[in-house]
């Protein structure tokens, strides 16, 4: 798996950091990280991650089946509960405002079909007032195999690709 794959966006401070939403049992799986830096208060770049659960703030054409993520705060979206859908595929596993959303794949669903268990922390890190670092952990549960390896590695770049077009959409909407 890439470098670029597993890191893109972040140093390695930050992936040194024990990030909300982490078990004990996460020693064992892949990590993966996200970085961007967002150019507004963490209470606003935390609402815009709750838009989440509106859409998946990505390619729209091919995650979205087509229909546009929202472009202005959604009301309502903001009041977060254990165990809502966010983004389809996900279920929300813990969360702390303004700080962090934890979602996973739950068992048996869509998403563990298609990628396997997967526990995904978004963390808003205030580098100022007015600045945050928006930081993604995600986690793959450990799989046998070369077959399982390979697919690692795909998701690590699809992910690249489809996470970094989202944290690039949220920075843009939360610093508009």
């Amino acid at each position: 798996m890439s470098y670029v794959a597993r890191t893109w966006g972040t140093d390695a401070e930050e992936r040194a950091l024990a990030f909300p939403g982490d078990r004990s049992e996460d020693t064992e799986w892949t990590s993966l990280f996200r970085g961007v830096s967002i150019a507004a208060p963490a209470a606003l770049a935390f609402r815009w991650l709750c838009q989440l659960r509106a859409a998946p703030y990505s390619y729209d054409w091919l995650d979205n089946r087509g229909r546009a993520s929202p472009r202005t705060l959604t009301p309502g979206l903001e009041q977060l509960a254990i165990g809502q859908k966010v983004m389809e595929i996900f279920r929300l596993e813990s969360f702390e405002e303004p700080v962090h959303l934890t979602l996973v794949t739950p068992a048996g669903g869509r998403g563990e079909r298609l990628f396997g268990r997967l526990r995904c922390t978004y963390w808003v890190r205030p580098a100022s007032e007015d600045h945050v670092r928006l930081l993604v952990k995600l986690r793959l549960a450990p799989t046998q195999g070369s077959v399982s390896r390979f697919a690692k590695a795909a998701l690590a770049w699809g992910d690249l690709v489809m996470m970094r077009k989202q944290l690039l959409n949220l920075k843009s909407l939360a610093e508009a």
